[in-house]
């Protein structure tokens, strides 16, 4: 699944987001290859473990997407978010990258995520076994890439994605790049050697490999005793290197600044990235503060947030100068910063321009939506603090959320709301309701009906006789929204579909939470 430019990205956009995570990262010019790693991932494969564990900047992405690009078999690639902390979205994603090894999975398992959500994943995970393991891939098998697991916090996750690693069939290769120790049985695989281990202490640059990156860097070579004395200082850091390297283009006493150069990690990143950005252009400056709230990087959102019209040179300039710009896709349409760069620029943001940062997410927030992205619509509407804002996207999007199984996402979101706010919305309060029935917490979803009911009937009476103005727009067609009036067409529905211990009912004048998905 390619992804299509960022300029084309319409209303189905979504996919192509999803296409972002799906991708395995290309190189950078200055990508330094580092063959004894890729040796050391492919002695542990097919079959068996990989985990790839160490603090940002160690370049772990970097190593499995170099191992990834070598191979000759199908290699299924997903960069995880917070976001993959919903079960059913984690599996929907797993399944989709996996599609792209083996056609068909996504339409075999699919329908196995609901509406509504499996209680428990194992039976999806034991048909994926079944698949994989029926299926005819080339001898050396396919492999399973998830980077940044460090993100994945949810129990379900996390024991649903364990049951795969002690099932998994022979032909499955699984790798994992984290900056922590994963949640899984690393101890029983290592004991019964099925695990391969590349840490910190592997990834560390070694000296000639760290002559090759300040020399991509620089474009020239260093001397040997300087490139000897910047390894030992970052001892072997990739991101302090690569800082040191971009600080060096306009050192005019190079040894000077070698012989300086000492720090922590955090340190060091902290007082490069000043130079850094003390030395860029102020447009450039400027611009690498106000998209830094972004997690994506495309030309069109760029120039939503900043008001500008020139993202996409931009974009393409930092990539050229090598600022921890990584690219997502082939055809220079989405990339992020690296993850720690990033904290230092929204960091500086909001030590320079605090007002600012709550517009930028606004305007981040209204291009996602405008291009069909609730998700991220959603989150940077709560980065900018808009509750409000918030609370009209979770209703304008929560039937699909619904009918995608991914309730647990509408709770997450329904939980960082003010109670003040859900309170006076009846759709929120149906979805509290439905979610409340998919749980069988029946007394909850009795209240929040219940509360619904109130709301309508002040709402009714503060309009008068013309009744509520709603223009309300669901994310699906009416007829299968949850939460619109299929007599009356869109607006606050007229009855309340309860559903009790013992059966259903109908009682009352109010909104309608439909039993069926």
């Amino acid at each position: 699944m390619s992804l299509p430019a960022a300029a084309e990205v319409g209303p189905g956009g979504e996919d192509a987001v999803l296409a972002t995570k799906l991708h395995v990262p290309r190189p950078h010019e200055a990508f330094v290859p580092r063959p004894r790693l890729v040796e050391l991932l492919d002695a542990g494969s097919p079959g068996r473990i990989a985990v790839v564990c160490a603090p940002a900047g160690f370049g772990k992405s970097a190593l499995l997407a170099d191992w990834a690009r070598r191979r000759p078999t199908p290699v299924a690639w997903l960069s995880l978010d917070e976001a993959d902390n919903d079960p059913a979205r984690f599996w929907r994603h797993v399944i989709a990258a996996l599609d792209r090894a083996h056609p068909g999975t996504a339409a075999r398992l699919g329908p196995l995520l609901g509406p509504p959500a499996p209680s428990s994943f194992t039976g999806l995970v034991t048909a994926l076994v079944n698949q994989l393991a029926e299926s005819e891939p080339p001898p050396a098998g396919t492999a399973l890439i998830l980077d940044d697991f460090h993100v994945i916090e949810s129990a379900q996750v996390v024991d649903s994605f364990a049951y795969l690693v002690e099932h998994r069939p022979a032909a499955l290769g699984l790798l994992v790049g984290s900056r922590m120790d994963p949640p899984l049985p690393l101890a029983r695989l290592r004991v019964r050697g099925e695990l391969t281990e590349v840490r910190a202490e592997q990834l560390r640059f070694t000296a000639e490999e760290s002559a090759a990156l300040l020399r991509g860097a620089l474009g020239t070579d260093l001397p040997a005793g300087d490139v000897a004395a910047l390894t030992a200082r970052t001892e072997g850091w990739a991101a302090g290197l690569q800082l040191a390297g971009l600080s060096l283009r306009g050192e005019t006493d190079p040894a000077r600044f070698v012989a300086n150069f000492s720090g922590s990690h955090r340190f060091v990143l902290d007082y490069l990235t000043e130079e850094v950005i003390a030395r860029q252009p102020a447009q450039v400056t400027e611009f690498l503060l106000q998209t830094s709230p972004l997690d994506q990087l495309s030309g069109p959102l760029c120039d939503a947030v900043t008001g500008r019209s020139d993202g996409q040179q931009m974009l393409e300039r930092l990539e050229r100068d090598n600022l921890f710009l990584v690219p997502l896709d082939d055809v220079r349409g989405w990339w992020r910063y690296h993850h720690l760069f990033a904290d230092l620029l929204r960091a500086r943001l909001l030590h320079q321009y605090p007002d600012r940062v709550a517009h930028l997410h606004a305007a981040a927030s209204d291009w996602y939506e405008e291009h069909g992205h609730a998700e991220a619509a959603v989150q940077h509407a709560f980065a900018a603090r808009a509750s409000d804002r918030a609370a009209e996207l979770i209703e304008r999007h929560a039937d699909r959320m619904l009918l995608r199984s991914e309730g647990m996402t509408i709770q997450r979101w329904l939980s960082a709301l003010p109670a003040a706010t859900v309170s006076t919305r009846p759709r929120l309060l149906l979805v509290q309701a439905r979610l409340a029935l998919l749980s069988g917490r029946t007394e909850e979803a009795e209240s929040a009906l219940a509360a619904a009911e109130q709301v309508v009937a002040a709402q009714a009476r503060a309009a008068g006789p013309a009744g509520p103005v709603d223009d309300y727009q669901p994310s699906v067609a009416p007829g299968a929204s949850l939460l619109v009036d299929h007599r009356a067409g869109p607006g606050l529905p007229r009855r309340v579909a309860r559903r009790r211990r013992g059966g259903g009912r109908v009682r009352g004048q109010g909104p309608v939470v439909h039993s069926g998905a």
